[in-house]
């Protein structure tokens, strides 16, 4: 019997097409997430609020309450709380923007210091490292310039020659204002359209969760529908696990900065100090994002001893949640390395920008669940894992 073997062209094309073909799925895949992203972002943020709500209609249920009302109480009481949280930030937001002047004179005197101190230390430079000779000439210069100077201002207010006024004709631009104007304007709308759905787009997460769950499991048949299983558990215990455990902690973090700032008596501490406790969990840049609300803050009284006594209690209490709260409260089921958690945060901030780096961790967690319970996946789950 005789084998048939293919040419060694058509193998080379076949082999080039499974190679290529992965590589523009990819390209693909990446293309959607970047002009979708308003989308992608929107349920993503739905997604995440469910995650965290989810526990109050699950304490609701147990008191005999249906899913779907459970689901609407919760959704209420949560709109509840960001309209009071809203209220009390737009107030302290009047008052801060009320002394706004003051604050940028203080971060204007810092600027001139710092320049100054800069300037000295120039001088201190020359003055060690330069002979004496090029000092001496650096110094004359400087007389010659001081003079040439004066002598330029003295011969200006001596001039009495009229000056003729030159007119500039005005220019049109008012079509090109428009058109900035509109785009602008539109991009907010659009924003603004998408954020109306995410209360929507929680309850019905809510309400319909377990019909949700029945009607993908039907998607497949025979094993494939144990491995979805088994992927969207472990896809709802690690994002569970991160969010609602970040949330928890981030919560605990803006209590207790608020308090502390309170006791420093710095201006706004129920601005500041949920802000430093919530920025402190962004992943490698939280430590120094948590320190610029107290900082900023702190501009009101402008004395150093209360600036390093901001940095040494923000610091201290980063460090805190990091190595003892953080372990304890979000647990060790989120398993990724350092480099892919880097990697992640650059890939999803590049495509979706600020809400990408905060997205980024759950994402690659969720992707890694998914690598774990296929079996094809296995070796990228383990090379995601810790």
């Amino acid at each position: 019997m005789a084998i048939i073997t293919k040419p060694a062209s058509i193998r080379a094309v076949e082999d080039a097409r499974q190679f290529a073909m992965p590589i523009v799925a990819l390209g693909t895949i990446i293309a959607i997430l970047y002009f979708g992203r308003l989308f992608f972002i929107t349920a993503m943020t739905a997604v995440t609020i469910a995650f965290i709500l989810e526990p109050l209609v699950t304490l609701l249920m147990r008191l005999r309450l249906p899913r779907s009302v459970a689901s609407f109480v919760v959704c209420c009481f949560a709109l509840a709380c960001l309209y009071v949280i809203g209220l009390g930030a737009y107030s302290q937001l009047t008052g801060l923007y009320n002394e706004l002047p003051v604050y940028g004179q203080r971060i204007g005197d810092i600027v001139v210091g710092v320049r100054e101190r800069i300037q000295g230390v120039e001088k201190q430079t020359y003055q060690i490292f330069l002979p004496a000779r090029q000092r001496q000439q650096l110094e004359e210069e400087e007389q010659r310039a001081q003079k040439a100077a004066e002598k330029k201002k003295g011969g200006k207010r001596g001039d009495t020659t009229p000056q003729l006024a030159v007119v500039v004709p005005p220019v049109d631009t008012g079509f090109a204002i428009g058109d900035y104007v509109y785009a602008h304007l539109n991009s907010f709308y659009q924003i603004l359209l998408m954020v109306s759905f995410v209360p929507f787009l929680v309850y019905f997460m809510l309400s319909w969760r377990d019909h949700i769950n029945r009607a993908f499991l039907q998607l497949f048949q025979g094993e494939a529908r144990l491995v979805a299983a088994r992927s969207l558990q472990g896809i709802a215990e690690m994002v569970r696990a991160f969010v609602v455990g970040n949330f928890l902690l981030g919560i605990l973090l803006a209590f207790l900065s608020s308090g502390m700032f309170w006791m420093m008596h710095l201006p706004y501490p129920l601005l500041i100090g949920p802000l430093s406790g919530m920025l402190s969990l962004v992943p490698y840049v939280g430590l120094p994002l948590a320190m610029a609300p107290p900082l900023f803050s702190a501009l009101g009284i402008h004395t150093v001893p209360v600036y390093i006594l901001v940095v040494v209690s923000v610091a201290l209490l980063h460090l805190l949640a990091l190595n003892l709260l953080y372990p304890k409260i979000v647990g060790s089921r989120v398993h990724l390395n350092p480099l892919v958690v880097t990697f992640s945060l650059m890939l999803w901030g590049f495509l979706w920008d600020a809400p990408g780096l905060l997205l980024a961790i759950p994402l690659t967690a969720g992707l890694k669940a998914v690598c774990d319970n296929v079996k094809g996946l296995r070796p990228i789950g383990k090379f995601l894992g810790d």
